[in-house]
């Protein structure tokens, strides 16, 4: 069963900038595309970046357009988010997760996505 670990969250000024990695324990992760979501308390868990399985094709919410940048090594088994002009809308439990099939593009759905990783918590201060 293929596992997936978030780093890289933490406490940030609001113009910041933060990188969020995710790593793939094992499984073909080079066949999958990927997502990330993000959930604050008290309110849903909404779609923040998704990338295709071969990182040619990517997706942002409009809120995060212009300001955050996903991108996957399928050699290291990672996908990132680059976060920047970060606010303190943006503090949240980030969640990376894989598409339920394979050689799939990217959705905004979590329904879609079958693997979760932990979460990792990011902070933007005022």
């Amino acid at each position: 069963q293929v596992q997936l670990v978030e780093s890289g969250g933490g406490l940030a000024q609001a113009g910041g900038s933060l990188r969020l990695s995710c790593a793939a324990s094992r499984g073909t992760f080079s066949r999958y595309g990927m997502g990330w979501f993000r959930q604050a308390p008290g309110k849903e868990r909404e779609f923040v970046a998704a990338i295709a399985w071969s990182g040619g094709s990517t997706n942002y919410a409009d809120s995060m357009k212009g300001r955050f940048t996903i991108s996957r090594d399928n050699t290291k088994n990672t996908v990132s988010l680059q976060m920047n002009s970060l606010n303190p809308e943006d503090t949240a439990v980030y969640y990376c997760a894989r598409r339920r099939v394979i050689w799939g593009t990217w959705s905004t759905s979590p329904g879609d996505y079958d693997v979760w990783g932990q979460g990792t918590q990011v902070t933007v201060s005022s």
